[in-house]
């Protein structure tokens, strides 16, 4: 597979299944009364590299920015400390992202509960953390996989602005521009913090010191996007 197929790949550009179910089970944004935005960092294991945008992360603790992490199993066994670290941060919120990182569509039911549960239990067993938010790798999902996230509790979250990060041809400037046309209130936008956005850091800078204050949107978790009913000013 060439780099720019697995790129349209990790951010769902390509092969979405099911985008007519219409089932209000999978949440793609929050309210539109609510002036906030969630932004959110989903963490695929990676062959090469740290596999985590440290200096990203570094920014957001900085400045005090909530924003809601998708971990992938795989990801989370070879990332401890950082597991460690974002669980510390009390306006981070961490969900999951499947153990490997598989085609969900392509298996059956038992074998999509079981990629979708293990990470979930390992968060609970080596760091007591309750998982409730979960992102399906590639943004891929059927009927079955939205009746599993049901059966197991969790909270399905998709996005409905894609900033396309991971594409190493968009400049900052293409992301940023891509994400401000699409902001409004209760939008939820997938970024990634396993190193593969190498302009992530650049235009999250930009984004929370200039677009969103602009369009008076606050960053928040998805959490606290979905329970918010506040209105504009």
């Amino acid at each position: 597979m060439s780099l720019r197929a697995w790129v349209l790949l990790c951010i769902g550009v390509i092969g979405l299944v099911a985008p007519q179910l219409g089932s209000a089970q999978v949440i793609k944004s929050g309210a539109p009364s609510c002036p906030g935005i969630a932004l959110t960092f989903d963490l695929c294991p990676v062959r090469k590299g740290p596999g985590f945008d440290q200096a990203l992360v570094d920014y957001l603790v900085q400045h005090r920015i909530p924003a809601t992490f998708f971990m992938s199993g795989k990801w989370i066994t070879k990332h401890d400390a950082e597991v460690e670290q974002l669980l510390g941060i009390d306006y981070f919120e961490v969900g999951t992202h499947g153990e490997v990182h598989a085609h969900l569509p392509m298996h059956n039911a038992d074998e999509q509960r079981e990629e979708i549960r293990r990470p979930v239990r390992f968060l609970h067993e080596r760091y007591t953390h309750d998982a409730t938010l979960f992102r399906p790798p590639y943004g891929e999902y059927n009927d079955t996989t939205v009746d599993v996230v049901k059966q197991l509790g969790l909270r399905f979250i998709q996005w409905n602005i894609e900033s396309g990060d991971p594409d190493p041809t968009l400049s900052a400037d293409h992301i940023l521009a891509r994400i401000e046309k699409r902001a409004k209130p209760g939008s939820i936008v997938v970024l990634h913090a396993n190193g593969k956005g190498k302009q992530t850091r650049e235009v999250i800078e930009r984004l929370t010191a200039d677009v969103l204050p602009r369009k008076a949107l606050k960053p928040m978790t998805v959490s606290d996007l979905l329970a918010c009913t506040q209105q504009n000013p």
